[in-house]
Formats: C-alpha cells, sequence, structure tokens
C-alpha cells in the first residue's frame, strides 16, 4: 500500500500540460478516426495519425517527467532527471513513423485523388473546426506553463507573444506540449483549406497536399525534439545561468576569481558546479560563511537541485569577469 501511495504521490508530480494534452487529443483522434472511418478523407488521415501521436508521445512524456522526480537510490546516485529526456527521444520515434504513414497517404493521394461527397465534408469541416478549438485550447494552457516555468510575466493575449520569446527556457515536458499542439493546430487549419479547395475548386489533389504538408511539420518537431533532448541527456552548459550565478559570486569581494563554473541541465533541474579562487588572508569560518552564502542564493534559483562550490588558493590570473568566462588562452599560467 505505502509502494503504491508512492507511485501515486509521483505521478502527480508529472508535467500537468502533457498530461492534459495527452487526454484531449486522444479525444480528438477518436473523433477523426471517426470521421475518416466515414469519410475516406485522406486529410483526416492525416490529422487522426498525428492527434494519436501526440497522445502517445505526451502520456509517456507525462509518466517521464513524473518518473524523473524519483529520488536519488545507492544504484543510480545522481538520480533521474536525465529520465524526461530520454523518454523524450524515444517518444520522438512515434511522431516519426505517424509523419512518414501521413506523407506516404498524402503523395498517394495525389497520384489517385478521391472527391470527398458533400455530405463527408460537412462531417470534416466540423471535425476538423472542433479539433483546432480545443488544440488552439491546450496549446494557450502550454503557453501560459511556459509563462510560469520561466518566472515571466504576462496576461491575455500578451502570453502568446511572450511564451514564444521565453519557450527555449521551458522545462522540455512543456516546450514538447507547446510545440506539437502549435503543429496541430497549424495542421488542422491546413487541413481545412485542403478540403475547401477539393470541394469548391475541384482540386481532389488538395487533400493530399494538405496530408504531405501536416506530415513534414511533424517531422520538424521530430528533428527540434530530438536536437533539444539529446543536449539534455548530454548535460549542455547553460551559459546564462553560469553568467548570472558569476554576479552572485562577485558580490562576495573575498571571492577573487572563478577558477571553474559549470551549470549543466539535467533533464528539468540544473546541477551547479564551482572551483572558487579566494583571499587567503580570511579565516576558515569567514570561508565557510561566504560558501553557506553563495549556496544559499544558487539554490534559490529557479530549477537548481544541487550545487557543489569548492574553494582554491587565488593564483592572480583571471579566469572569470562579471560578464563571464575570459579566454581560456589568457587564463592559462604563463611559462
Amino acid at each position: 500500500m505505502a509502494n503504491a501511495t508512492g507511485k501515486a504521490g509521483l505521478l502527480r508530480k508529472g508535467n500537468k500540460s502533457a498530461l492534459t494534452a495527452a487526454i484531449v487529443n486522444t479525444i480528438i483522434s477518436i473523433i477523426k478516426g471517426a470521421a475518416f472511418f466515414i469519410t475516406g478523407n485522406v486529410a483526416m488521415f492525416a490529422e487522426t495519425m498525428h492527434s494519436l501521436g501526440d497522445a502517445a508521445n505526451q502520456f509517456f512524456v507525462y509518466l517521464g517527467s513524473a518518473l524523473s522526480k524519483k529520488m536519488p537510490t545507492d544504484r543510480y546516485p545522481n538520480g533521474f532527471g536525465r529520465l524526461v529526456n530520454l523518454v523524450l527521444l524515444g517518444a520522438v520515434i512515434i511522431v516519426g513513423i505517424m509523419s512518414y504513414e501521413a506523407i506516404k497517404e498524402g503523395y498517394h493521394h495525389i497520384l489517385h485523388p478521391v472527391e470527398t461527397s458533400g455530405t463527408g465534408t460537412i462531417i470534416n469541416l466540423i471535425v476538423l473546426a472542433l479539433a483546432v478549438g480545443l488544440e488552439s485550447f491546450v496549446l494557450f494552457k502550454a503557453m501560459k506553463e511556459v509563462i510560469h516555468e520561466v518566472g515571466a510575466e504576462a496576461k491575455g493575449l500578451k502570453v502568446i507573444p511572450v511564451s514564444f520569446t521565453k519557450l527555449g527556457k521551458a522545462k522540455p515536458a512543456t516546450k514538447l506540449v507547446f510545440m506539437e499542439d502549435l503543429v496541430a493546430t497549424i495542421g488542422g487549419v491546413i487541413a481545412i483549406i485542403g478540403i475547401l479547395l477539393s470541394y469548391f475548386l475541384g482540386w481532389h489533389a488538395a487533400e493530399g497536399v494538405a496530408s504531405i504538408v501536416i506530415g513534414v511539420l511533424m517531422f520538424y518537431v521530430v528533428g527540434k525534439v530530438f536536437l533539444d533532448n539529446a543536449k539534455g541527456a548530454l548535460s549542455e552548459a547553460d551559459d546564462e545561468m553560469e553568467v548570472a550565478i558569476a554576479k552572485h559570486i562577485f558580490a562576495h569581494p573575498e571571492v577573487k576569481d572563478i577558477r571553474a563554473l559549470y551549470a549543466m541541465k539535467e533533464g528539468e533541474e540544473y546541477h551547479i558546479e564551482m572551483k572558487l579562487e579566494i583571499d587567503t588572508s580570511i579565516s576558515l569560518a569567514e570561508a565557510i560563511a561566504i560558501k553557506q552564502k553563495i549556496e544559499a542564493v544558487v539554490h534559490a534559483m529557479k530549477g537548481v537541485s544541487d550545487v557543489i562550490v569548492e574553494f582554491e588558493e587565488d593564483d592572480g590570473i583571471a579566469s572569470w569577469s562579471k560578464d563571464g568566462p575570459l579566454n581560456l588562452e589568457l587564463a592559462k599560467p604563463q611559462h
């Protein structure tokens, strides 16, 4: 019972945007699938594949983001922070398969276009309009989640432009939900345009073209998410955070230089390591007090999970300034 309670508590820590998106996209994929079964419209098939892939993807992302919060164990002393990156790397495979299917069916439809009946067209347009509305709702929630995660402030329609500018600093799971639902919303509009061109202008291949465009957009998400999470899995350093931390460090005049400073992102959290050169004339008690102050300030920064501070004697050679690391060649000892 205790173990089950622990798992339930862990799941509650999962990315809420991913869970909401997974539920909504499951509903949308069922509706779109029913519409495709009735009408046989290829653009609707592409949209069904898109929503189905997004739903599966986002559900796995939710589980991965929850499991990444698990505390370190004796077997895994470094914790599970990077698990969310690994799950996302696996999840893009699903989207890639769905992208291929959408492009393949679109190409087949261009070669052998099939006209959709008037009733089928109406059904498709109603379903797609409903889907675009739901996707827009989830996308806006993801936008607000981005604003919340980065600590920015925006209300109403201002959330839209601010979320785009701050997206790079959002958690991996939130970024994936944002991008997938952005593409899903755009894809729904493209599918509607393709169906309208087919019905009113008689260009029946337009539905196939729409399917290919949707598939290409999905492949863009695959590439973007893969690159972002490959960096996370390898613990990419965050230059901006390092500069921000350096400014806090240099607020203490006893710290003469920064020998090394790493702000490494592991999953949704940051691991901070630093080696500081300190004035040798201060006492051990003063050095410990400075160390504790620096640790407290850095720990309070958003997303920081652990901080390691080491002191060394000042060698008189500048390695860092308040604006960032100096030229490494200049920082090397001269012989």
